[in-house]
């Protein structure tokens, strides 16, 4: 890893939003998995939350794996529990879903903590999912078609949140906690390290300025045999 590699994860990781996210509701075609967690990254969302299709998400993993690498997945076996938790944390939950009380996707506020909720590609946010967030959006659409493909509504209305966070300021600033920082760090620097150290229970072994490891000898000595 170059000391320009290291720079550009920090980089990265100054311009995370760790209060925006996506939940998915059983979107379960792996390419459209694949692409909402790259938009998610080329936002700075840095953590998202997928229902568990009831097939598919095998598949999923291993093609996406290049934008994962980047986000997190946080797995649900239920949307509505995903839902409760997000609530339970502060989080306003938007979901991409048509009816009566929904409102333009660009006239709800991105900037506090939220969830862009998006159902599956034929059947939409369930029922179930509907009556519990906190407002329905949706996308004007000009043409004969009802609606955008899930991937591709999901880097529209991620694209106005991120425009709306970057006229709040809320780019400027290092914004994720300090401790999911450095660890997150040192997983993007030292992928199978870390996954050495999380199997065993080992704290990250500590990192210079430039991403360098500092004593790695020593290190290796205290934990050999562990």
């Amino acid at each position: 890893m170059t000391p320009e590699r290291y720079q550009k994860y920090q980089q990265t990781l100054n311009l995370r939003q760790p209060d925006l996210t996506v939940l998915t509701d059983q979107v379960h075609k792996p390419h459209n998995l694949s692409a909402i967690i790259r938009t998610c990254d080329a936002v700075g969302i840095h953590e998202v939350h997928v229902t568990q299709p009831k097939e598919g998400y095998r598949d999923f993993r291993g093609r996406a794996c290049g934008s994962q690498r980047w986000v997190q997945v946080n797995l649900y076996d239920e949307v509505t529990d995903a839902i409760t938790q997000l609530q339970q944390q502060g989080y306003a939950i938007y979901a991409a879903h048509f009816s009566e009380q929904a409102v333009n996707f660009r006239d709800v506020d991105y900037c506090r903590p939220c969830a862009v909720l998006l159902g599956a590609e034929k059947k939409g946010v369930s029922s179930a999912a509907a009556a519990l967030v906190d407002q329905h959006i949706t996308i004007p659409m000009q043409g004969m078609v009802g609606s955008f493909n899930v991937s591709v509504a999901a880097a529209v209305i991620l694209a106005e949140a991120q425009r709306q966070r970057e006229q709040a300021g809320l780019y400027e600033q290092a914004r994720l906690n300090q401790g999911v920082y450095q660890q997150t760090l040192f997983q993007w620097a030292y992928p199978e390290l870390a996954e050495y150290c999380d199997q065993r229970g080992l704290a990250y072994p500590e990192l210079d300025g430039q991403g360098v490891l500092i004593n790695p000898s020593d290190w290796y000595a205290k934990v050999k045999d562990k």
